[in-house]
């Protein structure tokens, strides 16, 4: 993505932390704006639009009876405010850039982006699977679950946000950097056939080989690329402040690097950056590694 491209670009914080088993993500856009994204990507050549925060009200119980799903009712709500958020901005020609928050609010976002793209491909950067539906998730949480329900699986409150019709195709999505999968996401994963480079193929190929496998199958025939970045994709060497941290991630270049190539494919549509929690963190360090990489993703290069 450059600003010859589209030079528009819409912020969308979503401050909730409601999917997540760690408080504190909450507080990620927050944390990302203090850490300079608006003047990085100004500084890069876009106009850039805050549109502000959707923010998630804490429920008096996380759980309703008969429901395994925690605080089910309210990340339905900000994800259909964030799905509204999104296609509006896009409605308008303006690049939606979303800032989490937990994993939960790619829901939001990815049905937002399908109401304009209608075959879209996703290169999801990832410690976990996020394939969980209720049955398979050992702890409820529905930041383990957007992938499941992009692909129309799960509890049909969190299906039906954008439209049943409005779901993602299994053969365009490609995981990146995984390293921790429970074991229904490990079946869910080989039987829809779904493409994951983990950690393994990461080390054994490179990163160069794997990205660039990622484009060929997340852009052919497809209307545009969607990044979903998680920030425990890396190593906690480089993201201390995330609250599901797994030993033995990208590294700081790998993870440039492959937003780097997918920015000059030029086939990239919407971006989301979620899991940064300031909390946990030190001296905002994360939230300062997810403004770098959304200077990569968007066009930011030394020379």
């Amino acid at each position: 993505m450059k600003p010859s491209i589209n030079p528009n670009i819409s912020l969308i914080g979503v401050a909730i932390d409601l999917g997540a088993g760690t408080p504190g993500v909450s507080l990620g856009p927050y944390a990302i704006r203090y850490a300079g994204v608006q003047e990085k990507l100004e500084g890069i050549g876009y106009n850039v639009r805050d549109e502000g925060d959707i923010a998630a009200n804490k429920p008096l119980s996380p759980v309703t009876d008969g429901i395994k799903l925690k605080n089910l009712d309210e990340v339905v709500r900000v994800n259909t405010q964030l799905c509204n958020a999104v296609s509006k901005v896009m409605d308008e020609g303006r690049f939606p850039l979303v800032m989490g928050g937990d994993h939960s609010i790619a829901i939001g976002t990815i049905a937002g982006v399908l109401q304009h793209k209608k075959n879209l491909g996703v290169i999801w950067f990832d410690a976990h699977g996020d394939i969980n539906t209720e049955e398979t998730s050992p702890s409820g949480n529905i930041h383990g679950m957007p992938v499941a329900v992009l692909l129309g699986l799960g509890h049909e409150s969190l299906t039906d946000i954008g439209g049943t019709d409005k779901k993602l195709r299994a053969d365009k999505i490609v995981f990146i950097g995984c390293r921790d999968l429970d074991a229904g996401e490990r079946k869910m994963l080989k039987e829809m056939g779904i493409t994951v480079f983990t950690m393994h193929e990461v080390d054994r190929m490179g990163m160069t080989a794997v990205i660039e496998k990622a484009i060929e199958i997340a852009e052919d025939g497809t209307d545009g690329i969607h990044v979903s970045f998680d920030m425990d994709s890396m190593d906690p060497v480089y993201a201390q402040g995330t609250g599901t941290r797994v030993p033995g991630g990208l590294t700081y270049r790998e993870s440039h690097l492959a937003l780097e190539m997918i920015s000059l494919s030029g086939k990239l549509v919407s971006a989301e950056f979620v899991e940064v929690n300031p909390i946990i963190d030190n001296n905002n360090q994360t939230a300062k590694t997810a403004v770098g990489l959304m200077g990569s993703l968007m066009g930011e290069w030394l020379l």
